[in-house]
């Protein structure tokens, strides 16, 4: 099975996301911010980090960075109203990532997802 880091400081939109992705069989485990989900990524190993970027005491890119550096092959997409931040903080570092800009269907979300996923063979 899959495992995902899902961290969004939106309580509402963290609820559904966590849901859309479990109804379409990844394992969730949600953090309510950067930090927390920090701390999560040191006792469990994760296959992606789906992150918002704009989050209170660590950033989505500031959380990818930690993530990489504990798990050097987990996959990490982004979630944002700021797609142009992404862009230019991620470029170098995550210039795989994906990113999906809000608002979106959380069809898309799931599609985005397998496609992250299938590119890396899972």
């Amino acid at each position: 099975m899959v495992d995902i880091l899902l961290a969004e400081d939106d309580d509402n939109l963290r609820y559904y996301l966590h849901r859309a992705l479990e109804r379409a069989g990844y394992k969730v485990i949600s953090a309510s911010d950067g930090l927390e989900a920090e701390e999560t990524l040191s006792f469990h190993r994760f296959d992606l980090v789906l992150t918002d970027v704009v989050m209170p005491g660590k950033s989505g890119i500031e959380l990818a960075k930690a993530a990489r550096q504990l798990q050097p092959d987990i996959r990490v997409m982004f979630i944002t109203g700021f797609s142009g931040i992404v862009l230019t903080e991620a470029e170098d570092a995550f210039s795989e990532a994906a990113m999906l800009s809000k608002p979106f269907h959380l069809k898309e979300l799931v599609l985005q997802v397998e496609k992250v996923l299938s590119s890396s063979g899972l």
